[in-house]
């Protein structure tokens, strides 16, 4: 009986998971929507606390919607170095407790994460900086290319 009572409240949080993750896909395909940097995952990838309405803050990943950058866990010595560097960029770009601003944002493949374009505090998109500075390349979806020779 336990178990019915604990897997209900699991299933009625899924349920409000999913609903949140909707709300805020769908209120950023027209708006930015502002978001509080939490830490940094990866070159491409962010936590970030959301405001969806004055009551109801959520924790989402943020993955970068237009570059792809290597990969922490890479293949080769190579990839796992600029991993490292693309990460301390994005660190940079958007420290812990800066406000962005994402837009165009997406579902994304893994539950809990969304996918958006990220803009800075004064208005540069972060994956566009980090493709310039040669620490990305472009990514609009599909099967990424490898970083190893």
């Amino acid at each position: 009986m336990d178990w019915n009572r604990h897997g209900h409240r699991a299933c009625h949080k899924m349920k409000r998971v999913w609903f949140v993750i909707c709300m805020l896909c769908c209120s950023g395909v027209a708006n930015a929507t502002p978001a509080t940097v939490s830490y940094i995952v990866d070159g491409d990838t962010f936590a970030a606390y959301v405001n969806l309405e004055d009551d109801i803050e959520i924790s989402v990943r943020v993955r970068l919607r237009n570059v792809d950058t290597p990969e922490i866990h890479g293949k080769c010595d190579y990839e796992i170095s600029r991993a490292y560097r693309a990460k301390e960029r994005l660190a940079e770009l958007i420290p812990v407790g800066t406000r962005v601003e994402l837009l165009r944002i997406k579902d994304d493949k893994y539950l809990g994460r969304i996918d958006a374009y990220v803009e800075t505090p004064d208005g540069r998109d972060v994956g566009a900086v980090l493709i310039a500075e040669e620490l990305g390349r472009p990514y609009s979806g599909g099967r990424r290319a490898g970083w190893c020779e």
